[in-house]
């Protein structure tokens, strides 16, 4: 079942366009992404239909106009170096990224029923939590979650795990509609640090229950995707000598946009180990402020 939701880098190309995941390519009724690569001085509009959608720089600048509003995007130089800010861009509208210098931009995407107004999003006001202890610590940048900023249904956030850690840890799932669970479906978007002879590797796992299976151990590089659209998911594992960044896009069916999950039982005990570790000395890797601030200890700490 692996094949059926890894998407390698490049398989879903079209246009200026390197990766297309839709609610009809993933087989699910919500949650999209799409990333754009434009050359220096180049141009795309977006169209966004009946989706939310955001533009989030991965690496470059850009400015995206839409209804008349225009707002410039700092962005980064790569995923690895700072938070970014970003664009909301209402369900129902047409919008033009332009990039003077050229870059690569993911824009996450949720169907949703409420158009709500086209926005900025502040690098300063993305909350950098570090979560998990020892070699399951990470960072998450909550640039799009229900506490940090509105939207319908959308939920999305940026994590960082330095090499050798895991993430994504304890394995956990959110496909029920229930008082401890939210459904929803789980775009993951992989980029892999480089080392001396070029770009690394990580792994992604995803499985399933009895009645609903799924079963994916994927080898993943930059620009590759894994769908989630149910089952347990974890860990994402960053080898020896290469960080590892994914963009995690969530939407699913419930009035409610809420980020509830639920451990496997079988491996939630880790959780309990955390208490008697460290978080790892090397997070977060950056803030808003760039690598040399986060290194100085700013950010949010969470178990």
């Amino acid at each position: 079942m692996t094949a059926n939701h890894h998407v390698p880098a490049g398989s879903t190309a079209q246009g200026p366009y390197a990766a297309v995941v839709t609610p009809e390519s993933a087989g699910w009724g919500y949650s999209g992404l799409k990333v754009l690569e434009l050359a220096p001085g180049h141009s795309a509009e977006v169209a966004t239909g009946d989706a939310e959608t955001l533009v989030l720089p991965l690496n470059g600048a850009c400015s995206v106009e839409c209804g008349g509003e225009r707002f410039d995007l700092a962005g980064r130089p790569d995923v690895f170096s700072r938070v970014t800010d970003f664009a909301y861009v209402p369900r129902d509208a047409a919008a033009t990224v332009v990039s003077a210098e050229g870059g690569r931009f993911a824009l996450p995407s949720a169907r949703c029923g409420r158009r709500l107004p086209f926005r900025h999003g502040r690098a300063e006001d993305v909350p950098v939590e570090l979560r998990g202890a020892g070699g399951s610590s990470r960072q998450v940048n909550n640039f799009c979650t229900p506490q940090a900023f509105k939207a319908d249904r959308l939920i999305a956030c940026e994590v960082l795990t330095p090499e050798s850690n895991w993430s994504s840890y304890p394995p956990h799932k959110h496909d029920e509609a229930t008082d401890t669970e939210c459904e929803l479906e789980e775009i993951y978007y992989f980029e892999v640090g480089s080392g001396p002879a070029g770009p690394g590797v990580a792994y992604q796992r995803v499985y399933g229950t009895e009645e609903r299976p799924i079963d994916v151990l994927a080898e993943v590089r930059t620009g590759d995707v894994v769908t989630v659209p149910h089952g347990w998911h974890g860990p994402s594992m960053a080898v020896p000598g290469y960080d590892l960044y994914y963009l995690n896009v969530m939407a699913g069916p419930g009035e409610e946009r809420a980020w509830r999950i639920c451990d496997d039982p079988r491996h939630g005990w880790v959780r309990e180990t955390w208490e008697k570790q460290e978080v790892d000395p090397r997070l977060p890797l950056y803030t808003a402020e760039g690598p040399s601030a986060a290194r100085a200890g700013k950010g949010e700490w969470s178990r």
